[in-house]
């Protein structure tokens, strides 16, 4: 059987969603379900000026649905004049097919996977309302699978400012509807950790024996991370988080790390890049492992633990009893294979490496005692044995 032209179906608006769903959400299990929060969690938090330093509040409704509230300054439903700044209005934002490229820098918070965008969402859902809080004005727009059933409509003065967005999973795509607390929670967890101004609460109303809320603010950053994780085992060797923030040119971006060892064998070292997980690794964690290895090698051989006979110790040794976050966010950050799970910029591997070997080696100048048990161990224990 021939193919020609007239066998080529074209999908237009919302049908082009609607039809793949897979293709811009992950699954149509519970998993896409969390990437249709992540989208619309995104667009609260890189709307608000000052991207990651805001509030915003997630709530799972009793119904099914899913409603986020920011306290941004309110998107307006019409688009910006020419001139002004913003791009497209909200309406073009849920409605058109892609009305502007997606966000993108070392600013920018990454909390979904697709970057699909609300578009997207939007003719995910059955329904979806829109209200946005500005001048004075509470604005409202209803959806129904991606089309909206009307204009925006003035429904009475706004308190502040802010958007909304509300939406209902559509069933009929979904083989499931029921959002994972724990997961989100762990989600919004991690975002807080990772960007010191940004406040983020969930609020679960489907449990009959009443609501349950979480609310999460880290003044501390990738510091208070690493406690969160050391304290998840009770058994702190070094009482104090080493820590330190650094903007270097060279990768065109910023760098957090924090540090700190326990008496457990096991180490952990997690990397993220703009925000999101590279459980893959990538160049910033091989940075840090460069940078630590010869700091740690170098005080060693300065002080006699190590003598010149003695090799260099075994990387698996000088990561045992670490725990560690290394977070850095780039203005044009290269992942390596579609679902950005490792970094590849060869360039943050020397800058990272550069900057954990130079902090280490001078807070180990400045506290001898503790930088002496701390290198002792790491020198003078066996390899603890894999399974």
């Amino acid at each position: 059987m021939g193919y020609d032209t007239a066998r080529i179906e074209v999908l237009e608006g919302p049908d082009a969603f609607r039809k793949r769903p897979g293709m811009w959400v992950g699954s149509v299990t519970q998993r896409g379900l969390h990437q249709m929060v992540f989208e619309v969690v995104s667009r609260a938090v890189n709307e608000t000026p000052g991207a990651g330093a805001c509030s915003v509040d997630v709530t799972l409704t009793s119904d099914g649905g899913v409603r986020v509230t920011d306290d941004g300054p309110g998107v307006p439903f019409e688009a910006r004049a020419v001139g002004e700044s913003g791009g497209p209005g909200l309406e073009d934002r849920l409605t058109g097919l892609r009305t502007e490229p997606a966000p993108s820098g070392r600013h920018v918070v990454g909390v979904a996977l697709f970057g699909a965008g609300i578009h997207v969402v939007n003719a995910l859902s059955s329904r979806l309302t829109a209200e946005v809080r500005r001048d004075g004005v509470r604005r409202v727009q209803e959806h129904a699978r991606g089309a909206a059933l009307a204009p925006p409509a003035v429904v009475g003065p706004a308190t502040g400012t802010g958007t909304t967005l509300a939406f209902w999973p559509d069933a009929e795509i979904f083989e499931t509807t029921m959002c994972s607390f724990g997961v989100l929670a762990e989600r919004f967890r991690q975002l807080a950790f990772l960007n010191p101004g940004l406040e983020i609460s969930l609020t679960d109303e489907r449990p009959a024996r009443g609501a349950r809320v979480v609310r999460f603010r880290f003044p501390d950053g990738v510091r208070d991370f690493v406690a969160a994780l050391d304290a998840e085992t009770g058994a702190g060797l070094e009482p104090e988080v080493i820590g330190f923030e650094r903007e270097d040119p060279r990768m065109a971006g910023t760098m957090e790390v924090a540090v700190l060892w326990s008496s457990f064998h096991s180490g952990r070292v997690r990397g993220f890049a703009n925000s999101r997980a590279t459980a893959e690794g990538g160049t910033h964690l091989d940075g840090f492992r460069d940078g630590f290895a010869a700091a740690v090698t170098a005080y060693a051989r300065r002080r006699g633990l190590l003598t010149d006979a003695d090799p260099d110790p075994a990387a698996d040794r000088i990561g045992e009893g670490l725990t560690a976050i290394v977070s850095v966010k780039l203005d044009r950050p290269e992942f390596l294979g579609c679902t950005r799970g490792l970094l590849g910029d060869v360039t943050v591997r020397v800058c990272v490496g550069e900057a954990v070997r130079d902090h280490l080696v001078d807070w180990f100048e400045e506290h001898p005692e503790r930088a002496a048990a701390i290198v002792k161990q790491i020198v003078r224990t066996e390899p603890h044995p894999r399974a």
